[in-house]
């Protein structure tokens, strides 16, 4: 039977978790430097401690999201909150184990997102069977707060402890966060009905091969000049991808991903905004960091301190925004959301400058935090409020796999991008100077200072129009039918009776 207790005790202790795999997705920025120099490593080398984590928490999110179906949310939840957590220690052991230190800890990581993977689909999936449909924008705000101040507050939290007690902290620190999220999990997540599913066994090998190949490709091509062997592996990706949804539109059984999901116009469109929003979050961080280190010559820590306005604008207004996606159309709150945002980036690469006062440029980062707010939860409320409670699961996967993929998307393609304008903007270096080669400490030389800051502001703009793009997306949205007699209540749903209700309503509408 399910149980119906109040899902709020449940929904923090998933949001520990959540919070500790999403900050670990951009807290090993910062590091990258002190990992290369503590390891001895080449910059490829360093680069792929992010890499084999994005790609092992990418790829298995749609398999991970039905094996929460199948064998009920809060147990994948724990079994990868625990291979997490040894992952992290693993991490942080790595140059005292056997082998190479670089090549122990791009396997750790590697590790690491797998756990990930597990987890993350399960938390919207408690949060989708849980909560009556009327509280659900509240829930889903909280969920979407955390992940967008995570995202922010990751290299706050990597740069204090990089510039503190060294890099393999920021793996530690997991450690004791994982166990208490374990207990937490174990004493207050309810243990869901499971719904018996069939393997797709050909569905999870396409879908794992395509997206394996195609972010492999997105992740490799700017480091390798966007190669021949790249552009095969990006190719055969999509190709492979196709062929999967074709695959999934002709099994006569029971496909891994329904696609009968995408017949509901909000979750289409909102996989679509969420996306737009990963890509631009991640692109954006990247030239700003470059400019507050090089040309205004911060420290990692205050470098991340610049995010501190909107982590605490998200975390201030994310109750008013869950109440009121509850009851707003969901459009009348993220097409501003994500316009704020866009106008926030923006803002940012007009006040770039070699000069001006670090003081006025916390604006930008205030108004992203207020737009950002109105962005996450809004977006991840609209998609999974129509979800039917069977495939709560497959629906939070193919959601936050939309959202990793535009997160490699934006990585990839800001890459390119900030390569592009600085070859445009300093067409030769004094001495042979190579950028790269500077660091915060000693910053860039006054003559190249001001065509690198134009470099950095030009390519700001890419994120902004992605999140047009998403705003776009966004005015689509249609309103959310009426809710359902459990919800009217207001009190925690009861999986089996929700999914008879939803049932009976579906036939009538």
């Amino acid at each position: 039977m399910t149980e119906t207790r109040s899902p709020w005790p449940a929904l923090g202790a998933l949001v520990v978790g959540f919070f500790m795999i999403l900050i670990d997705t951009t807290i090993v920025s910062v590091a990258n430097p002190s990992i290369q120099e503590g390891l001895g490593t080449s910059t490829t080398g360093v680069i792929w401690v992010t890499s084999a984590y994005l790609l092992t928490y990418a790829v298995p999110l749609l398999v991970t999201g039905r094996l929460g179906d199948m064998f009920g949310p809060k147990r994948v939840y724990m079994v990868g909150l625990s291979v997490f957590t040894l992952a992290s220690l693993w991490c942080g052991f790595a140059d005292m184990l056997p082998g190479s230190g670089i090549a122990n800890l791009i396997a750790a990581r590697a590790v690491q997102g797998l756990g990930a993977a597990l987890m993350t689909p399960q938390t919207m999936a408690v949060i989708t069977r849980t909560f009556a449909p009327n509280k659900r924008g509240t829930a889903m705000a909280l969920w979407g707060a955390t992940a967008g101040v995570a995202t922010l507050i990751g290299p706050l939290l990597g740069g204090v402890l990089v510039d503190g007690p060294g890099w393999e902290w920021i793996f530690f620190v997991n450690v004791p966060i994982g166990v208490v999220a374990f207990v937490l999990a174990w004493r207050l997540v309810p243990r869901l009905e499971t719904h018996v599913h069939k393997m797709d066994w050909l569905g999870i090998a396409l879908s794992s091969v395509g997206m394996f190949l195609l972010v492999f490709g997105l992740q490799e091509g700017s480091t390798q000049d966007w190669n021949g062997w790249v552009w095969a592996s990006i190719v055969t990706g999509a190709a492979t991808i196709a062929v999967f949804i074709w695959w999934q539109r002709v099994n006569r059984y029971e496909p891994l991903l329904p696609l009968t999901l995408f017949k509901d116009r909000n979750f289409s469109l909102a996989n679509g905004a969420i996306s737009t929003v990963g890509f631009s979050i991640t692109a954006m961080f990247i030239p700003m960091v470059y400019f507050f280190q090089l040309v205004r010559g911060l420290t990692p820590t205050q470098t991340a301190l610049m995010t501190v306005p909107t982590a605490l604008m998200t975390l201030v207004l994310a109750r008013l925004a869950g109440q009121l996606a509850d009851t707003v159309h969901p459009k009348l709150l993220v097409v501003p959301g994500l316009l704020l945002t866009a106008f926030s980036i923006w803002l940012s690469a007009a006040m770039f400058s070699p000069t001006i006062s670090i003081w006025l440029l916390l604006i930008p980062p205030t108004l992203l935090g207020i737009g950002s707010a109105f962005v996450w939860g809004p977006i991840s409320s609209t998609a999974t409020r129509n979800l039917p409670m069977n495939a709560a699961g497959a629906g939070s996967g193919v959601y936050n796999t939309t959202r990793q993929v535009g997160a490699v998307l934006g990585s990839a393609a800001i890459a390119t991008l900030m390569a592009n304008r600085l070859a445009a903007n300093l067409p030769a270096t004094p001495d042979g100077m190579d950028i790269s080669e500077s660091s915060a400490m000693s910053g860039l030389p006054e003559a190249v200072k001001e065509g690198f800051t134009s470099a950095m502001s030009q390519t700001l703009y890419l994120p902004a129009i992605m999140l047009v793009v998403g705003a776009v997306l966004a005015f689509f949205f249609v309103k959310p039918p009426h809710m359902y007699s459990s919800a009217a209540a207001g009190g925690p749903v009861d999986a089996d009776k929700a999914v008879s209700e939803r049932s009976g309503s579906d036939a009538t509408s």
